[in-house]
């Protein structure tokens, strides 16, 4: 069976790459999920759930991009010079893999005063809140189409009455 490169890279060098470049990200997404649900719910601007969700989105943003720039020199532009993509799937499960940065670098930026200064504590609670969202709805995107087989979507381009 022909797999995504997504799949490739989760399977192969076990388990470092599992834990790298999926145990990790998602560690932390869960992590910022669950707290985020208290620190809404009970307003909290302070103490230890607030500071181990400060330290997390910080972790988790910087953390990704490392991987997005390391995946981007080391996958995407080989497989885009030498025409290595097994398929639209896997370009779209590689894609939406990595532009998880768009949503965890601003959750960094943001506990780290960069962005979003002049916003009130709520407003950033929001930002906050639709960033971790987002990157789990592009995380799970990402999830579902590299688990799909290439070779299906390749052979299903070629059957006979089928268009693209």
């Amino acid at each position: 069976m022909s797999m995504t490169h997504y799949m490739s890279l989760l399977a192969s060098n076990q388990p470092w790459n599992l834990i790298i470049f999926m145990a990790i990200p998602v560690i932390c997404a869960e992590t910022l999920t669950i707290s985020e649900f208290f620190i809404i719910f009970d307003r909290v601007k302070s103490g230890g759930l607030r500071t181990l969700n400060k330290i997390v989105g910080i972790f988790a943003g910087f953390y990704f991009t490392g991987i997005f720039f390391y995946l981007l020199f080391n996958a995407v532009i080989p497989l885009t010079t030498t025409n290595g993509w097994h398929t639209w799937v896997d370009v779209v499960a590689v894609g939406f893999y990595l532009s998880g940065v768009l949503f965890l670098l601003p959750i960094a930026l943001m506990e780290i005063g960069v962005l979003f200064r002049n916003k009130t504590d709520e407003e950033k609670m929001k930002i906050h809140f639709m960033l971790v969202g987002g990157f789990l709805v592009v995380a799970h995107i990402a999830m579902i189409f590299g688990m799909v087989n290439p070779e299906i979507i390749d052979s299903m381009s070629v059957m006979p009455g089928m268009t693209n």
